[in-house]
This record gives structure tokens, sequence and C-alpha cells, in this order.
């Protein structure tokens, strides 16, 4: 229905009208995608780590992941990027003695920290004892979550051995004993998707001395 004063248009029309609008707003503005790209600009900051017992001094984009920073700037390509996310616990290394995700936190964020990898667990002339024990018990079947377990087993092993208790720890007045519910809650961040779990709980088990 018109209304007195305004101009008729019909349907058709409008719709002609909203799509010149659309196509108008959709013309990019000269030298904006200059104007964005300058601001991508990576800000770089020097690190200092310790990794596996060494001094290691970078120079890195304050955006580089620690993953990153020990996969591509270090080359010690045993700590896996799998999910990218932190479900799957491939990327586990240990951090003044406590596991973390690698891929979750930037390598800024570790000034002055001993971190340590798979590769300064063991080395093929000298397995570590996890290490050893993943390969008698086959705790592996493709082995690429095996770097991240090894070092999550170790951190596990560590937070028994010096009381931490777990969501499933029984007592909290005692001390935690490695069972195997205890050792499967404590593992639990670290994903298998070949299935090796019984042999894994078998291979820390066997050095720890046996379950509780």
């Amino acid at each position: 229905m018109e209304q007195p004063g305004l101009p008729s248009m019909s349907r058709r029309g409008v719709l002609i009208v909203g799509a010149a609008s659309a196509a108008t707003t959709a013309v990019p503005v000269p030298g904006a995608e200059a104007a964005v790209g300058a601001t991508d600009a990576p800000t770089l900051a020097k690190v200092a780590l310790v990794v596996n017992g060494k001094p290691q001094a970078l120079t890195l984009d304050t955006r580089t992941t620690l993953l990153d920073a020990l996969r591509e700037h270090l080359k010690l390509t045993g700590t896996k990027k799998g999910c990218d996310h932190g479900q799957c616990g491939a990327c586990t290394v240990i951090v003044d003695g406590r596991r973390i995700n690698s891929c979750l936190t930037l390598a800024v964020m570790h000034e002055g920290d001993a971190v340590t990898t798979i590769e300064g667990l063991g080395t093929p002339d000298k397995l570590h004892p996890l290490q050893a024990a993943f390969v008698k018990h086959d705790g592996y079947q493709c082995g690429y979550c095996t770097p991240g377990q090894i070092c999550s087993a170790k951190a596990v092993l560590d937070e028994i051995k010096a009381g931490v208790p777990s969501h499933v720890t029984a007592d909290l007045t005692d001390a935690p004993k490695l069972t195997e519910a205890e050792l499967r809650e404590r593992m639990s961040g670290n994903i298998c998707r070949c299935g090796a779990y019984s042999n894994i709980v078998e291979a820390i088990a066997d050095v720890a001395g046996g379950l509780a």
C-alpha cells in the first residue's frame, strides 16, 4: 500500500537496488590490503632455553609455539605434532620437571626454562629404562605417539614418587600408589590411536617395579 508523499517502487525494483548496493560495498578499497598486511609483520624476540641439558639461544617470532621451536628451529623432531590442539599428547615434553603440551604454549613464555624432549631421555645406544621397556613390551605400533607417551610416563612416575595425588587417589592423606587405575588416569591425556594401552601400562609398571 502506497503512502502519501513517498515514491512507489515495485518488488523487482527493490531487489535490483539491494543487489546494486551489495555489489558496491563488496568493491575493495585501494590500499586496504597493504594496510592490513603491514600489521602482520612478525615481532621477533630472543629466547634462551636449556634443552636436554644444553643452552640454546633462539630468535623467534613471538607467536612461535614451543613445539615449533623444538621441531623447526632446533631440529628435535622426536616431539610430534599431532592434533595441535592439546588433545592427543603427542607433543608432550617435560619443562622444569612438569609435563606439558608443547603445542599450547609459546616459546617466549619459557625463557630460562629447562626443557627435556625424548632425545634428552636416551639414545639408541643408551636407552632410558622407559624406552627399553616400551620396546620390551611392544608398547607401540606406529610409534607416532610414543615420544609423548614416554615423556608423560616419566613425569607420572616422578609425580607418584613425589606424593602428588590424582583424581582417582583414594586416600589424600597417604602417599599415592601405582595402581592400574592411577596409571590409566594419569596417562589419559596421551592418546594411542593404535590402541597399545595394555602394553603401555605393562611397560611403565615394569620400570616402576610392578603395580601396587
